[in-house]
């Protein structure tokens, strides 16, 4: 038994030590208790969710949903998502799952290989305030699925929490396409971003990149690829549950190798669907960690969850990124597992988690003070 079991097996101590931090954090009831005991029993790396994260998680296994290695990608896009429990549980309590009134509207533009799609978030109240900050999203998924439910939770967010315009590019999915297509639209849709803009009530020079899970990946392949051509550099990156290399033997892939809904099987299941060639693991733009250039990228924020086999990948691209001098900040939250960023109003962990990336693109937005004149530019 591990000692993340050991402790917070015990649900009434785990909630008094957390009242005054986690205030929106419900109680456990009796079934709580009870299933985490069992859970720790067995070994279940659910054993220490928190309580609210635990309610998602029972409201989607209700569902029925399969392990995603069990699945042809087909079975895994038609399957219910933990976003989408999360979303009934909110709207069972009276509330939505985020606060914003956020616009969504749809574009399309070309892409590597035909037309490719993006749908844009604005926030209510913001639409006169031009230019504003852009943000891209990439999504998550493995390269595999495309849960709109979930992107549309954390775009949502983002548009709302700092007014900034989110555009959300498709991309080239596996095993229909496989790599190196999904990076070539992600740096397409970066492209695009850059050149329209303007069009659209954004500041060119005010553009960060956010991606989710494989999407984090994708996000800073796209900050590699943008530095080697010579583009304008996104102000900032902020990576959430990012996959960044391919040693599963890391702590968390060998702690968390039964997590749902990520597991080590899936992880595994995903990176076959998406490489042709198993000599593609070693390529930079997959294992970023073990061969990717990390150098002079913009100021970085590492999202990682507890529960999470992608949890060591975020805290060593942290490390590389820190030794390559780049300014990073990482913050792992405890009790929670991947893809718990958009559940904002269902679990506590998720809306701070919002609330520091939301401060963090606030301030890499902000205007930058001119430095002074020195007194040899004055004469003096």
């Amino acid at each position: 038994m591990s000692l993340r079991f050991k402790i917070l097996a015990s649900a009434p101590l785990a909630v008094a030590l957390f009242a005054g931090v986690a205030q929106a954090q419900e109680r456990p009831t009796l079934k709580d208790r009870f299933d985490q005991i069992i859970a720790t029993f067995i070994g279940d790396p659910s054993a220490g969710v928190d309580i609210d994260m635990k309610h998602v998680l029972d409201a989607w296994r209700s569902l029925g949903p399969k392990p995603l290695d069990t699945l042809s990608p087909d079975e895994a896009r038609k399957q219910p998502a933990p976003i989408e429990s999360a979303l009934k549980l909110a709207q069972d309590r009276g509330k939505a799952l985020d606060p914003y009134d956020v616009g969504i509207s749809e574009i399309s533009y070309p892409g590597p290989s035909g037309t490719m799609d993006a749908r844009i978030f604005v926030a209510a109240g913001s639409e006169g305030t031009a230019p504003r900050p852009v943000i891209v999203f990439y999504h998550g998924g493995g390269f595999v699925i495309d849960n709109k439910a979930g992107a549309d939770a954390t775009a949502r967010a983002l548009a709302g929490s700092t007014g900034a315009i989110v555009i959300a590019p498709s991309y080239r999915l596996a095993p229909e396409a496989k790599f190196p297509a999904a990076q070539e639209d992600a740096l397409a849709a970066y492209r695009w971003v850059l050149a329209n803009a303007g069009a659209h009530g954004g500041d060119p020079a005010r553009i960060a990149l956010v991606g989710e899970g494989a999407g984090g990946m994708l996000a800073i392949d796209t900050s590699m690829a943008a530095r080697d051509r010579k583009l304008p550099m996104p102000v900032a990156q902020i990576l959430i549950t990012p996959a960044a290399g391919i040693d599963m033997k890391t702590a968390s892939y060998l702690q968390d190798a039964a997590a749902r809904p990520w597991s080590r099987k899936a992880v595994v299941w995903a990176f076959g669907l998406e490489l042709a060639d198993p000599g593609q693991m070693s390529d930079p733009r997959i294992d970023l960690i073990g061969h990717g250039n990390v150098e002079n990228l913009p100021p970085t924020t590492i999202i990682t969850a507890e529960i999470d086999p992608l949890r060591s990948d975020g805290e060593r691209l942290g490390g590389k990124l820190r030794l390559a001098t780049v300014p990073v900040e990482m913050r792992d939250y405890d009790g929670v597992t991947h893809d718990f960023f958009g559940m904002g109003a269902a679990v506590e962990k998720a809306r701070l988690a919002q609330q520091l990336v939301a401060t963090k693109l606030k301030s890499a937005f902000a205007p930058k003070p001119e430095a002074g004149i020195k007194s040899s530019d004055s004469g003096g």
